[in-house]
Protein backbone atom coordinates (compact mmCIF):
# COMPACT_ATOMS: atom_id res chain seq x y z
CA UNK A 1 0.00 0.00 0.00
CA UNK A 2 1.46 3.43 -0.98
CA UNK A 3 1.77 5.66 1.85
CA UNK A 4 2.14 9.77 2.38
CA UNK A 5 3.60 11.65 4.68
CA UNK A 6 1.28 14.29 7.13
CA UNK A 7 1.71 16.36 9.95
CA UNK A 8 -0.94 17.67 12.49
CA UNK A 9 -0.58 20.34 15.10
CA UNK A 10 -2.64 20.59 17.68
CA UNK A 11 -3.07 24.40 18.74
CA UNK A 12 -2.94 25.27 22.47
CA UNK A 13 -3.48 28.71 23.85
CA UNK A 14 -4.91 29.84 26.48
CA UNK A 15 -6.00 26.80 28.46
CA UNK A 16 -7.97 25.69 25.10
CA UNK A 17 -7.08 23.84 21.53
CA UNK A 18 -7.97 24.72 17.96
CA UNK A 19 -10.11 22.47 15.77
CA UNK A 20 -11.61 22.91 12.57
CA UNK A 21 -14.03 21.62 11.01
CA UNK A 22 -13.13 19.50 8.21
CA UNK A 23 -16.03 19.26 5.42
CA UNK A 24 -15.38 16.14 3.01
CA UNK A 25 -14.42 13.93 6.64
CA UNK A 26 -17.24 15.34 8.43
CA UNK A 27 -15.62 15.64 12.07
CA UNK A 28 -13.74 17.98 14.38
CA UNK A 29 -9.45 17.89 13.49
CA UNK A 30 -6.79 19.65 14.74
CA UNK A 31 -4.63 21.82 11.08
CA UNK A 32 -2.46 19.50 9.23
CA UNK A 33 -2.28 18.19 5.53
CA UNK A 34 0.09 16.59 3.10
CA UNK A 35 3.91 17.21 3.66
CA UNK A 36 5.37 19.02 0.39
CA UNK A 37 8.14 17.58 -1.36
CA UNK A 38 11.52 17.87 0.46
CA UNK A 39 9.59 19.83 3.29
CA UNK A 40 10.46 18.89 7.25
CA UNK A 41 8.38 17.93 9.09
CA UNK A 42 8.13 20.91 11.65
CA UNK A 43 8.15 23.75 8.33
CA UNK A 44 5.12 21.56 7.12
CA UNK A 45 3.17 21.43 10.19
CA UNK A 46 3.72 25.29 10.81
CA UNK A 47 3.02 25.72 6.75
CA UNK A 48 -0.54 23.83 7.50
CA UNK A 49 -1.57 25.38 10.73
CA UNK A 50 -0.76 29.11 8.74
CA UNK A 51 -2.86 27.82 5.38
CA UNK A 52 -6.16 26.74 7.25
CA UNK A 53 -6.25 29.23 10.17
CA UNK A 54 -4.56 32.23 9.50
CA UNK A 55 -2.38 31.76 12.63
CA UNK A 56 1.48 31.76 13.18
CA UNK A 57 2.30 29.41 15.70
CA UNK A 58 5.25 27.56 17.15
CA UNK A 59 6.21 24.15 17.84
CA UNK A 60 6.31 23.47 21.47
CA UNK A 61 9.79 21.42 22.02
CA UNK A 62 9.21 18.25 23.20
CA UNK A 63 13.00 16.77 22.79
CA UNK A 64 15.99 18.52 24.02
CA UNK A 65 18.08 20.95 21.92
CA UNK A 66 21.98 19.82 21.78
CA UNK A 67 24.49 22.27 21.76
CA UNK A 68 25.88 22.59 18.51
CA UNK A 69 25.30 24.37 15.66
CA UNK A 70 25.89 21.58 13.13
CA UNK A 71 24.35 19.50 12.10
CA UNK A 72 20.64 21.03 12.46
CA UNK A 73 18.12 19.72 14.68
CA UNK A 74 14.31 19.13 13.91
CA UNK A 75 12.23 18.88 16.76
CA UNK A 76 11.07 15.22 16.50
CA UNK A 77 6.96 14.94 16.44
CA UNK A 78 5.15 13.52 19.70
CA UNK A 79 3.81 10.58 18.21
CA UNK A 80 3.31 9.25 14.73
CA UNK A 81 0.27 7.61 13.23
CA UNK A 82 -0.47 5.39 10.66
CA UNK A 83 -3.97 6.17 9.20
CA UNK A 84 -6.07 4.91 6.30
CA UNK A 85 -6.78 8.01 4.20
CA UNK A 86 -10.56 8.82 3.28
CA UNK A 87 -9.07 10.83 0.30
CA UNK A 88 -10.96 9.66 -2.68
CA UNK A 89 -9.02 7.97 -5.65
CA UNK A 90 -6.21 5.31 -4.77
CA UNK A 91 -6.27 3.62 -0.99
CA UNK A 92 -3.42 4.62 0.43
CA UNK A 93 -2.19 5.63 4.85
CA UNK A 94 -0.78 8.67 6.16
CA UNK A 95 1.82 8.69 7.83
CA UNK A 96 1.12 11.13 10.70
CA UNK A 97 3.34 13.17 12.28
CA UNK A 98 1.88 15.18 15.28
CA UNK A 99 2.96 18.19 16.75
CA UNK A 100 1.60 20.10 19.81
CA UNK A 101 1.79 23.87 19.23
CA UNK A 102 1.23 27.38 20.23
CA UNK A 103 0.62 30.43 18.54
CA UNK A 104 3.50 33.35 18.14
CA UNK A 105 3.57 36.34 20.37
CA UNK A 106 0.41 38.51 19.33
CA UNK A 107 -0.39 36.33 16.65
CA UNK A 108 -4.30 36.18 15.22
CA UNK A 109 -6.46 34.01 13.84
CA UNK A 110 -7.80 35.28 10.09
CA UNK A 111 -8.62 31.79 8.90
CA UNK A 112 -9.72 31.47 4.97
CA UNK A 113 -13.21 32.33 3.86
CA UNK A 114 -15.71 29.16 4.36
CA UNK A 115 -13.50 27.66 7.19
CA UNK A 116 -15.02 27.02 10.71
CA UNK A 117 -13.09 26.75 13.73
CA UNK A 118 -14.12 26.14 16.99
CA UNK A 119 -11.96 26.21 20.30
CA UNK A 120 -12.31 23.18 22.99
CA UNK A 121 -11.19 23.47 26.84
CA UNK A 122 -9.23 20.59 28.46
CA UNK A 123 -12.60 20.71 30.26
CA UNK A 124 -14.76 20.36 26.91
CA UNK A 125 -12.70 17.18 25.88
CA UNK A 126 -12.84 15.57 29.47
CA UNK A 127 -16.70 15.88 29.31
CA UNK A 128 -16.74 14.47 25.60
CA UNK A 129 -18.50 17.78 25.05
CA UNK A 130 -19.62 18.27 21.39
CA UNK A 131 -18.19 21.55 19.28
CA UNK A 132 -21.12 23.80 17.97
CA UNK A 133 -20.70 23.85 14.10
CA UNK A 134 -21.34 27.65 13.42
CA UNK A 135 -23.80 28.16 10.33
CA UNK A 136 -25.86 24.64 11.03
CA UNK A 137 -28.77 25.41 12.98
CA UNK A 138 -27.11 24.58 15.85
CA UNK A 139 -25.89 21.62 15.27
CA UNK A 140 -23.07 20.51 17.27
CA UNK A 141 -20.54 17.26 16.82
CA UNK A 142 -18.26 15.63 18.97
CA UNK A 143 -14.49 15.25 18.56
CA UNK A 144 -13.13 11.94 17.77
CA UNK A 145 -11.99 9.73 20.14
CA UNK A 146 -8.42 9.52 18.79
CA UNK A 147 -8.15 13.61 18.24
CA UNK A 148 -9.79 14.23 21.86
CA UNK A 149 -7.03 11.71 23.53
CA UNK A 150 -4.27 13.23 21.97
CA UNK A 151 -5.73 16.62 22.80
CA UNK A 152 -5.74 15.70 26.43
CA UNK A 153 -2.09 14.18 26.06
CA UNK A 154 -1.22 17.88 24.61
CA UNK A 155 -3.02 19.75 27.79
CA UNK A 156 -1.15 17.20 29.85
CA UNK A 157 2.05 17.69 28.56
CA UNK A 158 1.36 21.32 28.59
CA UNK A 159 0.70 21.69 32.34
CA UNK A 160 3.72 19.26 33.54
CA UNK A 161 6.05 21.98 31.26
CA UNK A 162 4.56 24.84 33.28
CA UNK A 163 5.21 23.56 36.21
CA UNK A 164 8.87 22.94 35.31
CA UNK A 165 8.22 19.09 35.03
CA UNK A 166 8.29 18.38 31.22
Amino acid sequence: MRRHFTCTGFVFDGGRTLFLWHRHLRMWVPPGGHLLPDEDPVTGVLREIEEETGLLAEVVPTAPVFPFAYPGQIQPPYTMLLENSAEPGEPHQHIDFIYFCRPRAGARLSPPPGTVLAWATEQDLRQDRPLELEGACGLSVPVPPDVRALALEGFRLLSLKKEGRG
